[in-house]
């Protein structure tokens, strides 16, 4: 068994079918059956079950696919880790980042860790946080930078300093005037623009001060919460350090006194996995920032 070999049956296990494995592969059908069958040959077990139309992985199949997964990419980090070596600190980092992340990670970390390492490329991925979660699992990015809170199962964790969420508004929509700090029951019957990430935290805080949150839009990314509200279409709540990511300069914000309403940006690693010397870098420098 070889890496080779790994690569053609992770092929035939993400694909169902050994046609579209080989087309994937850009190689000829009957080879591709070959390999698998001295796959099967040399581990003594059949590893999927032959359909007329597909393919189904055995029991020992899905624990070769798992571990085929992981061989790769400790594989292609080890490669990445040597280049690291010879060449210097140089290289690109993969990290998952949710939009609200962004004004942190830019103006408190990422900027000084390429002070640092001038060398380093970055290749960005975008999402909400189970997304990034997700991506990370896959071995796509190697960091995630995301919001409390998140299922920390598999992962391991470091925290910025808890901020608080704000309410922000345009004018129009200021009952306190000069006041900046609000308690979270004036928001009471206002209607209210939320990312879908905090929506249980904040219905569970408004319903624990005696009231149902009225809420007029939900989505996926602060930055939509922010442009909606900046249209005078409801008032939005969303992490302090977000209210830099787009333009609002129509926009106000009250900063929400309560205890409950709070989130850190963490940045992620999956447990027990290997990480390149870029990551393990950057990881030092985000903490230490």
């Amino acid at each position: 068994m070889d890496i080779r070999q790994l690569k053609y049956f992770l092929a035939i296990a993400e694909e169902g079918q050994i046609t579209s494995a080989a087309r994937k592969l850009k190689m000829a059908q009957p080879p591709l059956s070959q390999q698998l069958k001295l796959l099967e040959e040399e581990l003594g077990v059949k590893l999927v079950d032959r359909g007329p139309r597909s393919i189904k992985l055995t029991e020992a199949g899905t624990i070769l696919r798992n571990r085929a997964q992981q061989i790769l990419e400790l594989t292609e980090s080890t490669t990445r880790e040597i280049h690291d070596c010879v060449k210097g600190v140089k290289g690109t980092l993969s990290i998952g980042t949710v939009s609200s992340s962004g004004a942190t990670l830019l103006q408190d970390r990422l900027c000084e860790f390429h002070k640092t390492y001038l060398g380093v490329k970055f290749e960005i991925h975008e999402g909400n946080t189970f997304t990034i979660i997700d991506l990370l699992n896959k071995g796509i990015v190697e960091i995630g930078i995301i919001r409390t809170p998140f299922n920390v199962t598999n992962l391991e964790c470091l925290y910025t300093k808890a901020e608080p969420m704000i309410a922000v508004m345009t004018p129009d929509y200021d009952w306190t005037r000069d006041e900046q700090f609000i308690n979270i029951g004036e928001l009471e019957n206002k209607p209210l623009i939320i990312y879908r990430r905090f929506e249980q935290l904040i219905r569970e805080t408004c319903l624990e001060n005696g009231f149902d949150p009225l809420i007029f839009c939900m989505n996926d990314d602060a930055r939509t919460t922010l442009l909606w509200a900046n249209a005078g279409l409801g008032i939005g709540i969303i992490p302090k350090s977000a209210f830099e990511l787009t333009n609002n300069s129509n926009l106000i914000y009250k900063t929400i006194h309560n205890e409950s309403l709070q989130t850190s940006v963490a940045a992620v690693w999956i447990k027990d996995k290997y990480l390149s010397s870029l990551a393990s870098k950057f990881i030092d420098s985000f903490q230490g920032a």
